[in-house]
């Protein structure tokens, strides 16, 4: 495998992080490459800290560090969260203002085969990081959460004030589990979280296991796909660069706990806590069958189409009302699907020589 040059341009302003320290977890994922090269970009001083499992390939994992490892500002650590003691003395030894978790055992198919696994990763990782960032005073943790906690609310958009107490699979029930034990430490220690709900996240550097990535994998080799519900399924498809950005401006943007318990119309701020739940997505609903297609277009070739029904655990569509986002942040993610499928395959085709 070759690692081709990485041209993208820095989101934000580079001065904007210059000498700040953020401790950020899953840097060899999919999402924690991409905000770590940006935070680096902007000359924040970054640890990183990834438990390096096998769930997929993980030399893609290890090209990700490689190309990360290589600026002189980023600094790794390879060990489970669950290791509370590594990741204490890591945390403590960095000292960071900042902590991002996204770091967790992904995949809501998965969840039906090895749900021990997300109880393990999930649940007693997040409260390592949890403990560490209480016990440091960071000036603000971030979360990753899902789109998944919706689970079976049938309202779309999905609003962050919405109610999520119905969710389909212990994937989504563990980040349920994170955002109700960070409610709880920001509340007692007056700790700021923000938790950040993502919602169908594509791109370059993507995990094997994502949709577009199996796409263009299985197209490519005249293998057949599999689409679910017959086609009949929707997705607020959300470009990496986008959702990159999102997190980083939420960075600033520190929940503090309301002095009167009153709470802004829409926001999703705690009346008790310094504590806020985002979401963060492309707010277009895009079917299925239509994001196919433009793979299709995009690779000049047809797919073999294995239509199956809905899938346990899954829902019919995702959809996300990024208001919040935009009030907090004056930003709305805004990739065209179309675009980012482009920008995913010419990244396949150099990583993979095909």
């Amino acid at each position: 495998m070759t690692v081709p040059h990485q041209e993208n341009a820095p989101l934000t302003d580079p001065k904007t992080g210059a000498g700040r320290r953020i401790l950020l977890t899953g840097t060899a994922g999919f999402i924690g490459f991409h905000l770590a090269r940006q935070l680096l970009a902007e000359g924040w001083r970054v640890q990183g800290y990834d438990g390096m499992t096998d769930y997929y390939d993980v030399a893609l994992k290890h090209d990700r560090h490689a190309i990360l490892r290589a600026h002189p500002n980023f600094t790794a650590t390879e060990a489970m969260l669950e290791d509370q003691p590594r990741f204490d003395a890591v945390a403590d030894a960095f000292r960071p203002e900042v902590i991002v978790h996204l770091a967790a055992q992904a995949g809501v198919r998965y969840s039906l085969e090895n749900p021990r696994a997300y109880l393990d990763s999930n649940v007693i990782g997040t409260f390592s990081v949890i403990e560490a960032a209480r016990r440091l005073q960071v000036k603000h943790l971030l979360i990753a959460s899902t789109s998944s906690v919706y689970g079976a609310n049938p309202k779309m958009p999905f609003a962050e004030t919405d109610k999520a107490d119905t969710q389909l699979t212990i994937y989504a029930a563990t980040k349920k589990a994170n955002e109700s034990m960070a409610h709880a430490y920001a509340h007692l220690w007056n700790l700021p979280v923000t938790m950040f709900r993502f919602f169908t996240v594509y791109g370059p550097w993507g995990r094997p296991d994502l949709a577009l990535y199996k796409f263009v994998d299985a197209i490519l080799d005249d293998r057949p796909i599999d689409i679910y519900n017959h086609g009949e399924m929707y997705r607020d498809f959300t470009y990496i660069d986008d959702l990159v950005r999102g997190i980083r401006l939420l960075i600033d943007a520190v929940p503090q706990r309301p002095g009167d318990g009153v709470v802004p119309a829409g926001d999703s701020l705690s009346p008790v806590a310094p504590f806020r739940i985002v979401n963060i997505g492309n707010s277009d609903k895009v079917r299925l069958l239509d994001f196919v297609e433009a793979i299709e277009a995009c690779l000049g070739k047809t797919a073999l189409r294995n239509y199956l029904p809905m899938q346990k655990g899954d829902v019919p569509a995702t959809f996300a009302d990024a208001t919040l986002l935009h009030s907090l942040t004056g930003y709305r993610p805004q990739t065209d699907f179309r675009d980012g499928i482009a920008r995913f395959v010419d990244w396949y085709r150099g990583y993979y020589n095909k």
